[in-house]
């Protein structure tokens, strides 16, 4: 089942935007959006903890333990009905609009009648906003572009919440008996960003009791169609999920079939054609005899076609085919390569783990190096100042050595000004083993202020790593205007890598990026970008995306090992 802390997270989110947009203390709501970000980093099921345990969870009080025990009780928390009974629900909704926010979705119902989605892109489109006092001279084209990524946003899951689900699923239908095996397919399998749908394939001789138990799991909340060979259910955050049962004899070409896309497959069943062969999800057959000639494993169907077993994250019909039939597959980046990471942070700023749990979790994941890169000060919120800085530094110096052979690296998250600087002098700067800079303003800048300030940044020589670099959050925030070519440019010529941000709520850069990222020359590091100690699992998503961009070991600056990641951040003085 799905954590209550995921559940509590999003509650006190929600009653944090709906405070500031009833004009509640501005220090409450953020300490409810500070409990909010520890609960759901916090290891732990809330479930299975009590209230003592939970108070021991860095932000968290009594008033908020209070919450979460109502949330245990009753599945919502009164004060947050209450709010939403306060506020129209098309407002409620906008608040959703990326770049639009609580108090703006108030001003437009107050000030100009605005109560749907529908109301605010009329509005948007008729230039009725930019007059508003805190509206600026791009309101219209931002509003427009958010409500575009809204849309396309819209009944997606981002690759945490599927996979969560997807294992959720998996593991309860492995234990029905009868069932021979049982894994996702589809986009999922592929890792694309989001996932629009979840499928979900089982073996058993006998689908009866998969069907039974599939229908009976606490994440379904509708049942839209039931077989013998197909359910389809809809969860309560309105995910469809599909289970497919076949026979373990075509249990292999089940998954090539639905696994997909829909384009490799067409490629696959014209090769077939070709052959005089016929390709379905039952197996490849002669077209002739109608004998099964390969169904079992993903291995003998691709055999069969005169084709290497292709990863899935490959199958898109970008020359995976070609490549496969030509002995060509790249040997793919996977996450046992990692051996480290270099984009993480601690409660010193955002974070919700303190400094040596962060490190105790890194070490149990096997790394051989691992940077804190807390925020710079130019991030005002986190309150970071030099002597914080310098005192993490001499704290990580008297840990070396405690966390086995895995090196401790000290490093920053600097933030990129809209002229291209960050935030301290060289002098500075040069203190820091590793330094990854990114963009967390400024968002809605032209493209050649954007394009200028990525590549000034690369051409600073104590800047390693672009961190998230499109700056864009899936399905909340449209990435910024670059010109990427330019910037991939730069950061091939000064020898600054791009960050492939594995968090969920980003994947940044995206595939296509790192594709034309690669062929311009650039190098890449998977991060995690982890604020708590669950987070440190993420890179599994960024792995994902590099592979659908063809990386392998060589691509990506953490999988190398010390002495040649050590001379990368070596950088020359430009």
């Amino acid at each position: 089942m799905a954590r209550l802390n995921d559940q509590v997270q999003a509650l006190l989110e929600e009653y944090a935007d709906l405070l500031t947009i009833t004009g509640g203390d501005a220090f409450r709501a953020r300490s409810y959006e500070k409990s909010a970000r520890a609960i759901g980093g916090w290891p732990t099921d809330l479930a299975d903890m009590d209230p003592k345990a939970i108070l021991e969870i860095p932000g968290v009080g009594k008033s908020t333990v209070g919450k979460i025990d109502e949330v245990r009780r009753t599945g919502t928390i009164d004060a947050v009905e209450k709010l939403r009974a306060k506020i129209p629900p098309g407002v409620r909704a906008m608040m959703k609009v990326p770049g639009l926010g609580p108090k703006r979705a108030l001003a437009l119902h107050q000030d100009l009648g605005v109560s749907t989605i529908d109301d605010l892109r009329a509005a948007a489109q008729a230039g009725r906003l930019h007059d508003l006092p805190g509206f600026g001279g791009r309101t219209e084209e931002n509003i427009l572009h958010g409500l575009e990524v809204l849309h396309q946003a819209a009944g997606r899951a981002d690759l945490g919440t599927a996979t969560a689900l997807a294992e959720e699923v998996t593991a309860a239908l492995s234990a029905v008996p009868g069932c021979l095996r049982c894994t996702w397919a589809g986009s999922l399998r592929r890792m694309r960003e989001t996932v629009g749908d979840l499928d979900v394939l089982a073996a058993a001789h006998d689908s009866a009791p998969l069907m039974e138990a599939f229908v009976a799991l606490p994440s379904v909340a509708e049942v839209i169609v039931s077989g013998p060979t197909k359910t389809s259910v809809r969860t309560g955050a309105g995910l469809q999920i599909d289970l497919r049962v076949v026979s373990p004899e075509a249990f292999g070409a089940a998954l090539v079939y639905f696994t997909g896309s829909k384009a490799h497959n067409i490629k696959l069943r014209t090769l077939a054609v070709r052959a005089g062969l016929k390709l379905s999800e039952y197996g490849l057959f002669d077209a002739g005899t109608g004998e099964n000639l390969a169904s079992a494993t993903e291995e003998e169907v691709y055999a069969a076609l005169g084709l290497a077993w292709i990863p899935p994250t490959l199958r898109e019909d970008r020359g995976e085919v070609e490549a496969a039939a030509s002995g060509e597959l790249p040997v793919l980046v996977t996450e046992r390569d990692l051996r480290g990471d270099l984009h993480t942070h601690t409660d010193l700023t955002d974070g919700v783990a303190s400094l040596e749990d962060m490190l105790a979790t890194a070490k149990a994941r096997g790394y051989a190096y691992y940077a804190v890169t807390d925020h710079a000060p130019d991030l005002v919120m986190q309150r970071m100042t030099d002597e914080k800085m310098l005192a993490q530094r001499a704290r990580l110096q008297e840990l070396a050595g405690h966390y086995g052979r895995m090196r401790l690296l000290h490093g920053t998250e600097l933030n990129i000004g809209p002229d291209g600087s960050v935030d301290w002098d060289a002098e500075f700067l040069s203190g820091f083993d590793v330094c990854v800079a990114s963009v967390h303003s400024h968002f809605g800048a032209d493209r050649a202020t954007q394009t200028r300030r990525l590549i000034r940044a690369c051409e600073n020589p104590h800047v390693h790593v672009i961190g998230h670099p499109s700056a864009r959050r899936v399905g909340r925030r449209a990435p910024i205007d670059v010109d990427w070519p330019a910037v991939f440019a730069a950061a091939a010529r000064t020898g600054t890598a791009l960050e492939i941000n594995a968090a969920p709520g980003r994947m940044d850069l995206n595939d296509d990026h790192v594709r034309a990222a690669r062929t311009a020359g650039v190098r890449f590091s998977i991060d995690s970008d982890a604020h708590s100690t669950v987070q440190l699992a993420n890179p599994r998503f960024g792995v994902g995306t590099a592979q659908r961009a063809w990386l392998g070991p060589d691509d990506v600056i953490n999988a190398w090992p010390w002495q040649k990641l050590k001379r990368f951040l070596t950088k020359p003085d430009l």
